[in-house]
């Protein structure tokens, strides 16, 4: 597998935070990064970049979930303190706006993790072994 990482044109730096946000390849800001809703497509379509290197796994969720919560969370106490809805009206509102701002960020905080991967040329660990239970380590 070639360097994703290494091209014969020269690309300009893009801004991360631009390019995550639009879903665009990290490399040339004009192919899509994702196809659907949440899927790492195998490589862009404009520049041929291999997104070979791009799983970011779980840390969207994560991050979207703890934000949306923290945020929400202040929300729906400070509406629950000066308005005092009956029970209903969280479940016909306040989850529902919830679960619309986790999936409405989710998508963008994808993108942006995928680009500072690009930027910080992340790859996967390479593990190497130096031995049985330690044999060979220098620190003996």
């Amino acid at each position: 597998m070639s360097d994703p990482f290494e091209t014969s044109v020269e690309y300009p730096p893009l801004n991360t935070l631009s390019t995550g946000i639009r879903c665009r390849c990290p490399r040339c800001g004009k192919g899509p990064l994702l196809k659907g809703y949440l899927t790492i497509r195998d490589s862009c379509p404009v520049c041929g970049l291999d997104y070979g290197f791009a799983d970011p796994a779980d840390g969207p969720a994560f991050f979207v979930m703890s934000g949306v919560g923290v945020v929400g969370m202040m929300a729906f106490m400070a509406f629950e303190f000066t308005v005092h809805p009956p029970i209903w009206v969280h479940f016909a509102v306040t989850f529902p706006v919830l679960a619309l701002m986790c999936l409405g960020t989710l998508r963008p905080f994808k993108g942006w993790l995928v680009s500072e991967q690009y930027v910080h040329k992340a790859a996967p660990p390479e593990w190497k072994s130096i031995g049985k239970h330690g044999e060979g380590s220098p620190w003996r």
